[in-house]
């Protein structure tokens, strides 16, 4: 693009991103819709309003060559969202891409299979994250992002804030969890965080800003997965309440 076409753009781009901020979307979503329009602009070296029908059935055929098919959606409908909110135009060409529709379970764990990874795990927070995460049926994000307020143990329940859809709800709190927490919490004593982002001293750890990375823990269950050699991916289970004392006392 000349000097002209990539102000244009970015003016484009900008409106994009801010409408996805007005309309609500999560960061992770903001992120990966606007990666689809940043990569069509490079892929024709051009802004995307200039481009045709045709043209995005070959750049679209192209990228399900080279990628998954959940990226191929997700670009379709970052671009949708481009086309309607930034261009202002009307989306007319949505059925040149249609992905398959398929559907999977998700792998789930035994309690046995459980009490490995807790086994496993060398330090004290990646064992209750996986003892927190499976015994209340938890997503990573809503593990790493628990904090100290969320924890009623008198009526035995969590307060999970912001989870999918930007809902919260309330799970039961298992005794041995409970336990579990207020240990992790003893150990290190944050202000607001039950799983904050910081190794080392008790002092350090209770000036650190955010919670555990997401990228790291995932990539430490993946290690663990390894070691115990269970064979699923990053996988969920419903609910482990059913979990023996045994099994955090052994780890």
């Amino acid at each position: 693009m000349n000097e002209h076409e990539q102000k244009r753009f970015d003016t484009l781009y900008q409106r994009h991103v801010r409408a996805l901020k007005l309309h609500g979307y999560a960061a992770s979503t903001i992120d990966v819709y606007s990666r689809a329009v940043r990569r069509l602009a490079t892929y024709y070296d051009c802004v995307p309003d200039q481009l045709s029908i045709e043209q995005l059935e070959i750049y679209f055929a192209e990228l399900i060559e080279s990628h998954s098919w959940a990226t191929v959606r997700v670009d379709r409908n970052g671009l949708q969202f481009f086309w309607q909110h930034a261009l202002k135009t009307e989306w007319d060409w949505v059925k040149i891409i249609k992905p398959p529709q398929v559907r999977t379970l998700p792998d789930v764990l035994t309690v046995g299979e459980v009490e490995q990874l807790i086994a496993a795990a060398r330090q004290l927070r990646y064992r209750v994250f996986v003892l927190a995460t499976y015994s209340m049926g938890l997503r990573l994000s809503e593990t790493l992002s628990l904090q100290v307020g969320d924890v009623d143990a008198a009526r035995g329940r969590v307060h999970i804030r912001r989870g999918k859809g930007h809902r919260d709800r309330f799970v039961p709190l298992p005794d041995l969890t409970c336990q579990a927490l207020r240990a992790l919490w003893t150990k290190h004593r944050h202000p607001r965080l039950l799983f904050p982002h910081a190794v080392g001293s008790p002092d350090r750890i209770r000036r650190a800003t955010a919670h555990m990375n997401r990228g790291g823990t995932q990539k430490a269950v993946k290690v663990l997965l390894g070691e115990c050699g269970i064979k699923k991916r990053y996988p969920f289970i419903p609910c482990a309440t059913a979990l023996p004392p045994t099994c955090w006392n052994r780890a």
